[in-house]
């Protein structure tokens, strides 16, 4: 049976955000590098988009996204975004 993501406990935040999916668009952006994390990890960062440390940027929020996210959630940043002009 393959391994599941574990948690250690002096990596990443002490709380995450709650798993609220939002009705819009969601901005995320990478604040830790993916260089000594798993490849599994840097392939994620890899299909959200991300190439280096300070990339940003925006997808439709949904539970496959949120999926992802969980994996490298001590990599990014996600905050949801505000639409304009509706």
């Amino acid at each position: 049976m393959a391994r599941t993501h574990v948690w250690h406990p002096t990596r990443g935040p002490k709380r995450t955000e709650p798993n609220t999916l939002t009705s819009g668009m969601v901005r995320i952006e990478q604040v830790r590098s993916g260089i000594g994390h798993s490849w599994r990890m840097r392939r994620t960062l890899e299909a959200l988009g991300l190439k280096h440390h300070q990339d940003v940027v925006v997808h439709k929020d949904s539970p496959s996204l949120r999926g992802q996210l969980k994996h490298v959630r001590h990599l990014i940043k996600v905050t949801p975004v505000k639409e304009e002009g509706k």
